[in-house]
This record gives C-alpha cells, sequence and structure tokens, in this order.
C-alpha cells in the first residue's frame, strides 16, 4: 500500500504478509488496516488504483485471486469505494505494472510489450500498438497459465503445466519443500527456463518489442533466472521479427506494483501523468 504522486513517486508505503485465512472478512479487515497506516498522517488523495491477482470480472468488480482463496468473487471495487469516499479503479496486478512501466519506467519507449509478475503467482500486461489490451472481462495477459509442461504439475487453475504451476514462488516451494529465497540455482535457472519458453510463444504471436519482469522471484533470482530466460527465448524465437527479443527486470523495481497501482488509478479519472500512456 502507498500514497503515490502525480509523477510516479512514492511518497509513503507499507506493507504486510497476506494473512493465512479463509475468511475474506479477516482479509478486508487487514486491507483496511494497512489503508490507515499509510494515511494515517492525514495526507490528501483523491483516486484509489489497485492492482490485484485474477482472475476478475470486468472492472474488478468481483475478484478471485487464484493465490488469495480467502477471495472468491469478492466485491473489492464496491467495498473500496464505500471505505475510502474516493474513485476506485481495480484491475490485474500484472496489467497495472504494464501501465507503470509505459508511464513511469522501461516501457516509455516501447509501443509493443509484455510486462510480467514473477512473484507468488505469475501474471502478465500486453501493450499493443499502445494500447494497453483488456480482453472480454478485463484478464487479457494470463501468461501464468500459457503451458509450459504438458505433463507438469496440477495448477490452482486446474490445468497441468501451466507457467505459474512450473516457475511460481508458490510452486517452486511445494516443490522443493523451502521458501523461494532459499532456492539453489539450479531452481533459479529452471524458473527462468519455463518464463523463457512461456514468453516465446507470445512474442511470436504477438510481434513485441521487449518483455519486462518483476516480482520477487524474478527479481530475487537475479542474473542466473534472466540469463536462462534469455537462451530459452533466443531459442524459440527464430522468425525475423522476433529474433533478437529481450527479456529485461523491469525499470522500477520493487516499488513497480505500487506505481502500477497508482497508473490504474490516475488512468481512469484521466489524469494528466507523465511518461508514455496507453488507452
Amino acid at each position: 500500500m502507498g500514497l503515490v504522486g502525480i509523477e510516479g513517486e512514492v511518497l509513503t508505503r507499507a506493507q504486510m504478509p497476506t494473512p493465512s485465512t479463509n475468511s475474506e472478512e479477516v482479509l478486508w479487515d487487514n486491507l483496511l488496516g494497512l489503508i490507515e497506516k499509510v494515511v494515517q498522517k492525514g495526507e490528501r488523495y483523491d483516486v484509489c488504483g489497485v492492482g490485484c491477482g485474477g482472475p476478475m470480472t470486468r472492472n474488478g468488480a468481483l475478484v478471485s485471486p487464484l493465490n488469495i482463496p480467502a477471495w472468491r468473487s469478492f466485491p473489492l471495487l464496491k467495498r473500496l469505494e464505500g471505505a475510502l469516499g474516493v474513485p476506485v479503479a481495480v484491475d490485474n496486478d500484472a496489467k497495472a505494472l504494464a501501465l507503470g512501466e509505459a508511464w513511469y519506467g522501461a516501457g516509455r519507449t516501447l509501443s509493443n510489450f509484455l510486462a510480467m509478475v514473477v512473484s507468488t503467482g505469475v501474471g502478465g500486461g500486453l501493450v499493443v500498438d499502445d494500447v494497453l489490451l483488456d480482453g472480454k472481462d478485463g484478464n487479457a495477459g494470463h501468461i501464468g497459465h500459457v503451458i509450459v509442461e504438458p505433463d507438469g504439475a496440477l495448477c490452482g487453475c486446474g490445468a497441468y503445466g501451466c507457467l505459474e504451476a512450473e516457475a511460481s514462488g508458490t510452486a517452486i516451494e511445494r516443490r522443493t519443500g523451502r521458501p523461494p529465497a532459499e532456492a539453489d540455482t539450479s531452481e533459479r535457472i529452471r524458473a527462468g527456463l519455463m518464463v523463457g519458453r512461456a514468453v516465446a510463444s507470445v512474442v511470436n504471436l504477438l510481434d513485441l518489442e521487449q518483455v519486462l519482469v518483476g516480482g520477487s522471484v524474478a527479481l530475487g533470482f537475479g542474473d542466473p533466472f534472466f540469463e536462462a530466460a534469455n537462451r530459452e527465448l533466443a531459442d524459440r524465437c527464430r522468425l525475423e521479427f522476433s529474433r533478437g527479443v529481450r527479456i529485461s527486470s523491469v525499470q522500477l523495481g520493487e516499488v513497480t506494483p505500487l506505481v502500477g497501482a497508482a497508473a490504474v488509478g490516475f488512468r481512469s479519472v484521466r489524469s494528466t501523468v507523465g511518461g508514455n500512456q496507453p488507452d
């Protein structure tokens, strides 16, 4: 949670672990407590932007993040509007990441790119011809559910071999019995390979310029992850237009989710913000 200025500057921030609970109200109460902590000094804010794991219904009216089982069809938008008394905009967290990088980060000079989160889960946001893709219900870009191992692990979505089931922090901890931060080099390389494999399909499909990756797993795994991802991408992108595309880290680093959420909010009220502005 954070307060973000009109130029993308993070003014104050706070965070907490997601509570281990099956109660939607316990989770909601924790969320409100964190909001109060961020705005306890009485700072003025005009809009609330939210990046939330998917899937969700259009505009985040009902959210069902796979990695947060306490919320299934939770009316996040309506609840926040009632609690805060300001306009609220909700979108997928990885789409928010794409917006944040387009306005204030490495996407400012790009018209066609994929932004990814590799963290507890795996998500993506696609900017094509300067437009952030939404899809029918706002869930476009869910690269975490591209199949990378046809006979792989069971995913939370019910399919087998999804990228999220193979390379997310949750998947790595389930497979190794240790937190992702303790993963050895072979696990870091494997996660990068899986990401590169999924990304290659998207790049070949959509004729993208670059791929930007953030999230605690990707950024925490560092060079072994990114080197493996780019090797796999190079092996599988052989078309003239896709050859040479690179996977790199998000420019805004660990504050990217906050800046992205702010961008969702700013975009919803058509505020003027710096940098490239996807429609």
